[in-house]
């Protein structure tokens, strides 16, 4: 498996890290968002919409469990399973539906949909470090290991 990690001293580096790993995004991928509430799971993803050519707000899915955004290319959906209690429950939201190839999928809290997600392409581990964070890209699927290899010749 390969894997790319960088040191976040800012949100500014968490937008310019959004832009590099917008570039390698194209549709069918799943993406999981690991890491403590709060520690910039749907920032870096409001970063990677922004740097992918949305122009409107991005709202914390956190309580509707996903927030869909129609690119000119592509559908991007952020999904916030946090709240999940049952992983079944993404069968009454329609997670098939989602599923295409078309779609970029954002996951925080990939963990509570077990058996019902598709399968994650990236990983992508956040944790705190002092007032920065750590971001470590992981890739799950041959297609994961290709972008992780871009961007590491990027780096």
């Amino acid at each position: 498996m390969n894997t790319l990690t960088f040191h976040l001293q800012d949100e500014s580096q968490t937008a310019q890290v959004a832009q590099l790993v917008s570039t390698q995004l194209l549709a069918p991928i799943w993406v999981e968002l690991i890491g403590e509430l709060g520690v910039g799971k749907t920032t870096f993803t409001r970063y990677v919409l922004q740097a992918l050519g949305h122009q409107g707000t991005v709202k914390s899915p956190t309580y509707t469990l996903v927030e869909p955004y129609q690119l000119y290319d592509c559908d991007f959906y952020h999904f916030d399973l946090y709240r999940l209690s049952d992983p079944e429950e993404l069968e009454y939201l329609g997670i098939r539906d989602y599923v295409n190839h078309k779609a970029i999928g954002f996951v925080e809290w990939p963990s509570k949909g077990l058996g019902f997600l598709p399968k994650m392409d990236i990983g992508i581990y956040l944790s705190f470090l002092g007032e920065g964070r750590t971001m470590k890209l992981i890739a799950q699927t041959e297609k994961g290991q290709q972008i992780i290899r871009s961007l590491q010749s990027k780096d």
